[in-house]
């Protein structure tokens, strides 16, 4: 075996684990585009702005996670029937209420944020730093994006979680 052939072969479950990561963010992607046009109500300025912000954000994220697969000398999967196949994410429907949004692009977020976390197991295995530097610098945003549409679905009564000192 030749030494470009396992480099490879190192990387094939970090390869396995983003192409995964790959899928879901373009299901992910598919269904901030249907709330994006489908949004009605008194919150469709908000939610709807929000979602174009949030899709916008993933097609950078797909870009850059494509590029780094071939970065590490494989093919990304590139075909919605792949994408469909092999994401955890489903895609939603077009005629949900506004929560009903919020809380499906929640549950997505936390589905990606569980393949993030697998990525950077596979990457460490492998010392794979400019893998675990891309996905970490996504998880620490995509949380603060989980954490900001959670207090948005809240009720104004709920609070956080308080530490006696």
């Amino acid at each position: 075996m030749n030494k470009e052939n396992h480099i490879q072969d190192k990387h094939m479950h970090t390869v396995v684990s983003l192409n995964t990561l790959l899928a879901d963010y373009h299901i992910y992607y598919q269904n901030l585009r249907n709330f994006h046009w489908n949004i009605l109500g008194k919150n469709f300025f908000d939610l709807h702005n929000k979602f174009e912000s949030l899709y916008k954000s993933a097609r950078l994220k797909i870009d850059e996670i494509a590029e780094r697969i071939l970065t590490l000398r494989y093919h990304p999967v590139s075909s919605y029937q792949d994408y469909l196949k092999i994401s955890s994410i489903n895609e939603a429907k077009s005629i949900l209420k506004d929560e009903g949004m919020v809380d499906t692009v929640i549950e997505n977020q936390s589905i990606i944020l569980n393949q993030m976390n697998e990525v950077v197991k596979n990457a460490e295995k492998v010392d794979d730093e400019g893998t675990i530097d891309l996905i970490g610098g996504y998880i620490r945003e995509l949380e603060k994006e989980r954490w900001m549409l959670r207090a948005w679905s809240k009720s104004k009564n709920e609070k956080m979680k308080e530490l006696s000192v």
